[in-house]
């Protein structure tokens, strides 16, 4: 291109920039919105042109500018009679990506050069018209509708059906024709997922970068809703730090919100942005038939104050807008100055989900660093292994554990790095707990680095790169960081080696200091240099000083290296000392104290495990210092004569002066031991504060509840864990305990936080969650009136009103509970309760709460997803001035919960019930030889000794049910609930222990095996092998959403079907693993102590479950018989690596629960062993399974999930049930 044209190009920018000093620029509003309003049919989108396109092209808006020129030409023309400085060109959809959906890829390119040419001459009209005013084109980029951020496969995070560089091909393509066709601006816009737009960015600059001449760039992002955030899950701040580097002539919102839902997230734009700041926002939110009904008068009420608030530089409307609405907003802004840009301090701008700004000022940085191959010998297996979810569960932990950047790094010989990489980013972008946080890409290979950069949508950061190759490479890779808007680690390394004194550290790192910032241009706030950490104390001389070394390299690249950063990774200085993990934590304490204090600003660390500076043992660390600091020849040999005596102590080890708190005050006596729950001197030492208080009451308003508040303080904090806090209100009950009949006496009534009623609902057993809710809520001084199970709905509602309650509290744990719910809240609404409602249980969520219990009751409905949340909902719903702003927030989030569902659409299109079973899962029935069992009918197992079950036991939902997450047997090293999880553990072991010997409670179980063969999606069960008599039908559900490549699964398919004849079987069991267990939690709740009331439970509910698992053995090798060699691990068990299944009625595979009820005449369940079932098909005792058994070697468990009105329909005539009870008992697989 002419060196003419290029300078007219250096124009526009000057110009545009020129305008936007001077005023408010406007954009223009909808080009949808307006094509509507033509009511065009298919044949004007066709135009002769496409006449016979093999496809529907109503609705390709774009392809109006090939068809239908002189409509898309009079809507631009409107828009700037309206005074619109910038059109935008008609090109939302016009990439190759989004013009697919009509088979129209290869028009995408003429389609970006038209409508910019068409824009470009309306504008040139207006210009000519009025120089002085000029008018732009701004060639529009949308989003695509491909997301490079989220998995279009829920059962699949790491899936993704487009590209980075399918996006940046297309973009580029897009971009060249744009400016073809006479675009003055690039707007990328509609942001929703910022690795799309990054990929836009980079094709954008690419193009500039052939041309020679770059075009002012504007990006626009969407706040999708309420939240505050981009559909992939970016705050404002961070969408912004992840599109900085593009440098853009402004930075903007748009689409999706109207101006009153926009306004704080444009403020917080205006505030951050050091560059023009835009808005485009919608008239309003779409009413319920998709219009828009914010007129122009009130969208420029808004608009004006935002221009007053100095917000904006440019703004204009997005859909629902119109001329009228631009020339409402035009004559709003005219004669308001201006958004001032502000000058923003140097700073590195990092971002995942949200942001993360490290300046002089900010606190040493932890990158976490067990997510690395080379570091973790526990991450390297998960990975080889291809344990993803595991791999992810480490991630979480270094986040949870305070890194505020985790490390990744996928190098190792036997890996495909690049793929393991790609997978495990890909994954973490749907885990929003890791993902809010940036990641540092770490790797040796520039391929691994590239394709790790290609997946993430926050600024990362990248380790690393070097001189070691020459400078050539060097630039050509921070070039291409630049253009990926990476931060960069660099190496203390050139072509000779590694820098190890301070002056070749200090020569390396200014070397390429110079060559970026000078040469490259790269940000010198986004420069990190690793001047490499050595180990220290290997018994070579020459390594004393590395430490030293190191710490004198940072401060002089601090002194002389404006706002360059520093980082290493920690774990190198102490390597000497592997397998002695306290000195090695005592040393990187040490370390970093002193690094840190001439200027590093982060360091890759294990964040669950560094020592506190102040509390290495004084010995320990005079010896340390010396080390580190090399004070003396000798340091190396004083630290080891000492370092065998630390080992396995922890550098933070309990003193050993233990029982030196019982001569503190006896205040401060009870506050620990509640802290530490130890209830050994409990009545001694309430008595003695009883004897010095004037009143026993003021016993428990001080000193106990003092240190209660403590132990809330450390729970909500994260501090302390929920078996800790269990034990603490043993600790507090047994005090009260005590005190109570003192208070009895004077009977002077104590004050509580607010009493609250808490039941199981009618026709559901399960308690062990809404106990635990019931502690924390007593540990924080809240009255409990806990009904137990099975509660009517009567009984709770009598209750309520007869103990004067403040709050009721609601749970259950089946499907059929949710209908028993919504029953109580209509209930309260109707006799005029005034009370809020609280909602909890595994089935209960916040979606159901909005959109089925809230709706029928006035007052607030809250839906308490764990019990850490209890107490903060309990505060603001009993405190006045709290209570008012917190219910206008749950309104708001259900509000939204329930918009969402409403406009949810399936995950799959939905099928018709014939078009499922034509798709049913085709076995082979000519081949295959159903194996006949060994032992037919039924069989009672009546007291099965706890000593045989104890093996099977998979402890991982034990520690769930604590709200211990992580997987058993990892957990107990686990670095941060680890010691709390093995005292568990040991705790419910010597319960395990104390079963065994008195048998106080008994595991009972009963199995049957009967003839039987599948008809359509039922089982017939025969009394014989004459197969002549049915004693029972089967009914199952299928799957009814489209397939691709598998087949609609139901579980009659794996039962020979009866047209076949072949002879098939099934089988039957229930089982539980606790009667006597309510009488033993009884007697422990008496005592005081939920702790082990809570133990009992949880260990018979592990029990039951593993009951399950012995006797499906069982049947397997032995009464069925069909595998009699297996030989597997309880691991293995545990991962279902057996022949055939075990699904229960009420789970996925089979959700409908009253089928239990043919198990029950099947076995003769109750007559037998004693269980029952409720009303609602819960099974008493509640620590108890129940199912079938299928033995063919293709059988697996699937979720039939959402089924439609035609299987309701059907499963009602098969069940003999009326529409309305078919339609209660699957009401989850209904919406």
């Amino acid at each position: 291109m002419s060196s003419i044209e290029s300078s007219k190009k250096s124009d526009v920018t000057k110009k545009l920039e020129a305008c936007l000093k001077e005023r408010i620029l406007i954009i223009d509003g909808a080009m949808g919105t307006m094509i509507q309003g033509y009511r065009l049919g298919e044949s004007d989108y066709r135009g002769e042109r496409f006449a016979d396109w093999h496809t529907d092209i109503k609705g390709n808006n774009d392809l109006l500018v090939l068809t239908r020129p002189g409509v898309i030409r009079e809507i631009h023309d409107q828009y700037c009679a309206a005074g619109a400085d910038i059109l935008e060109t008609n090109t939302f959809n016009a990439t190759r990506i989004a013009m697919a959906d009509y088979e129209m890829e290869d028009f995408s390119a003429e389609i970006n050069r038209e409508a910019a040419r068409l824009a470009r001459a309306v504008a040139d009209e207006w210009t000519a018209k009025d120089p002085a005013r000029p008018r732009f084109v701004a060639g529009v980029l949308g989003p695509t509708n491909r997301t490079c951020s989220i998995s279009p496969d829920v059962n699949d995070p790491g899936k993704r059906n487009v590209t980075y560089d399918q996006l940046v091909a297309a973009y580029t393509e897009s971009t060249h024709a744009l400016i073809e066709g006479g675009a003055d601006i690039i707007l990328i816009e509609t942001i929703f997922d910022t690795l799309n737009a990054k990929a836009a960015a980079f094709a954008v600059d690419l193009v500039f970068e052939e041309l020679g001449y770059s075009l002012p760039v504007m990006i626009s992002g969407t706040i999708t809703d309420a939240s505050g955030r981009t559909l992939s899950g970016q705050t404002t701040e961070a969408f912004y730090h992840s599109l900085r580097h593009v440098k853009p002539v402004s930075f903007g919102l748009n689409c999706a919100l109207g101006p009153d839902e926009l306004r704080q997230y444009v403020e917080e734009l205006s505030r951050i942005s050091e560059t023009f700041v835009s808005a485009h926002p919608n008239a309003g939110l779409p009413n319920a038939f998709g219009e828009y009904d914010l007129d122009a008068g009130e969208m420029a009420e808004h608009i004006r104050e935002w221009a007053q608030s100095g917000f904006l530089n440019l703004v204009g409307g997005c859909c629902g807008t119109t001329p009228t609405h631009i020339r409402a907003m035009a004559d709003a802004v005219a004669g308001i100055k201006p958004r001032a840009l502000p000058e923003l301090p140097v700073a590195c701008r990092l971002s995942g989900l949200e942001p993360l700004i490290i300046t002089a000022e900010s606190m040493f940085v932890n990158v976490g660093e067990r997510t690395n191959v080379t570091g973790s010998a526990k991450f390297k297996r998960l990975i080889k292994e291809g344990l993803y979810d595991e791999a992810l569960d480490v991630a979480k932990q270094q986040v949870e554990s305070g890194a505020q950047i985790i490390d990744i790094n996928m190098d190792e010989g036997m890996l495909d790095a690049e793929a393991a990489m790609v997978r495990f980013l890909n994954l973490i972008a749907g885990e929003p707990d890791i993902a809010r946080v940036p990641v540092m890409i770490d790797s040796s290979k520039w391929e691994v680095l590239e394709a790790g950069l290609k997946c993430v949508q926050g600024k990362p950061v990248v380790n690393s790169i070097s001189m070691k190759e020459g400078e050539a490479k060097f630039i050509e890779q921070a070039k291409l960081l630049r253009r990926y808007g990476a931060a960069v680690i660099v190496m203390a390394f050139d072509e000779v080696g590694q820098a190890d004194t301070r002056a070749r550290k200090f020569e390396i790192c200014q070397r390429a200091y110079r060559i970026l910032v000078d040469r490259v241009g790269f940000p010198p706030e986004d420069i990190i240099f690793d001047p490499n950490i050595f180990a220290v104390a290997t018994g070579i001389d020459e390594h004393n000083n590395y430490a030293v070394d190191f710490i004198e390299a940072v401060k002089d690249i601090k002194e002389h290296l404006p706002h360059a950063m520093i980082s290493g990774g920690v774990s190198n200085v102490s390597f000497s000392f592997r397998g002695n993990e306290p000195v090695r934590e005592a040393i990187h304490a040490v370390f970093l104290y002193h690094a840190i204090r001439s200027g590093m600003d982060m360091g890759i660390v294990n964040a669950g495990q560094l020592a506190i500076y102040e509390d290495i043992p004084a010995e320990l660390k005079a010896k340390v210092e010396a080390v580190v600091l090399n004070l003396s020849d000798s340091a190396t040999e004083d630290l080891l004569a000492i370092a065998e005596k630390y080992r396995g102590a922890g550098a933070q080890a309990e003193d050993p002066r233990d029982q030196e708190w019982r001569s503190w005050p006896v205040g401060k006596r009870l506050e620990h031991a509640l802290v530490k729950g130890i209830t050994d001197f409990i009545e001694e030492d309430t008595e003695e504060a009883r004897a010095g208080a004037e009143k026993p009451l003021h016993v428990i308003e001080g000193p106990l509840m003092d240190g209660m508040n403590v132990v809330g303080d450390l729970f909500g904090a994260g501090k302390m864990f929920l078996p800790q806090v269990v034990k603490s209100a043993r600790v507090m009950k047994r005090a009260v305990a005590y005190l109570q009949p003192y208070i009895e006496a004077e009977k002077s009534g104590g004050s509580s936080n607010g009493k609250i009623v808490m039941a199981t609902v009618k026709g559901d057993v399960h308690d062990i969650g809404k106990n635990i809710v019931g502690v924390v809520l007593q540990c924080n001084n809240y009255e409990i009136v806990d009904l137990g199970v099975m509660v009517s709905c009567e009984t709770i509602l009598k209750t309520a009103r007869e103990v004067g309650a403040d709050i009721i509290g609601l749970s259950g744990l089946i499907t059929p509970s949710l209908d028993e719910m919504v029953h109580v809240a209509k209930e309260m609404e109707r006799q005029g309760f005034k009370l809020p409602l609280l909602i909890g249980g595994a089935t209960t969520s916040k979606a159901h709460t909005a959109v089925k219990i809230e709706q029928n009751y006035s007052e607030p409905v809250v839906y308490v997803s764990n019990a850490s949340r209890a107490v903060g909902v309990a505060q603001s719903l009993l405190n006045p001035e709290l209570k008012p702003a917190f219910v206008a927030r749950i309104d708001k989030e259900y509000e939204i919960a329930r918009d969402q569902h409403a406009r949810k659409q399936p995950r799959s299109k939905p099928v018709s019930l014939a078009h499922a079973r034509a798709n049913r899962q085709q076995l082979d029935w000519v081949g295959y030889e159903p194996p006949k069992p060994r032992e037919l009918g039924v069989q009672t197992f009546e007291d099965v000794p706890v000593s045989v079950l104890r093996p099977y036991i998979d402890w991982t939902p034990f520690f769930l049910s604590w709200e211990l997450a992580g997987k058993y047997p990892r957990i107990l090293e686990d670095e941060i609930i680890g010691e709390e999880a093995t005292k568990l553990f040991a705790d419910a072991n010597a319960m395990l222990d104390q079963l065994e010997q008195d048998k106080s409670v008994r595991c009972a179980g009963i199995i049957g095996l009967f003839p039987a063969n599948g008809v359509g999606d039922s089982i017939e069960v025969y009394s014989d092998e004459s197969r002549t008599e049915v004693i029972k039908v089967l009914h199952h559900l299928r799957q009814q959403s489209e397939k691709q490549g598998f087949p609609n699964y139901c579980l009659a398919d794996y039962v020979a079907p009866k047209e076949s004849g072949k002879p098939d079987w099934i089988g039957a069991f229930a089982v539980t693993g606790g009667i006597g267990e309510e009488a033993i939690a009884q007697a422990y709740k008496a005592d005081h102590d939920d702790y082990n009331a809570i133990l009992i439970q949880a260990v018979c509910d592990r029990l039951a479950e593993a009951f399950a698992e012995y006797l499906h053995e069982q049947v397997r090798k032995v009464h069925w018989g069909y595998a009699p060699d297996e030989a597997l691990s309880n691991e293995e068990l545990i991962r279902e690596n057996y022949q055939g299944i075990r699904p229960a009625p009420g789970y996925p595979a089979c959700p409908e629960h009253t089928e239990k009820g043919s198990i029950w005449e099947l076995l003769g369940v109750e007559q037998a062993i004693g269980m029952k079932l409720t009303e609602s098909y819960a099974m008493w005792p509640g620590a108890a399974v129940s199912g079938w058994y299928f033995s063919h070697p293709e059988s697996k468990y699937f979720a039939v999930a959402q089924i439609q009105p035609d299987q309701v329909e059907d499963y009602a005539q098969r069940k003999g049930m009326t529409l309305v009870e078919a339609e209660r008992w699957l009401g989850p697989n209904l919406n």
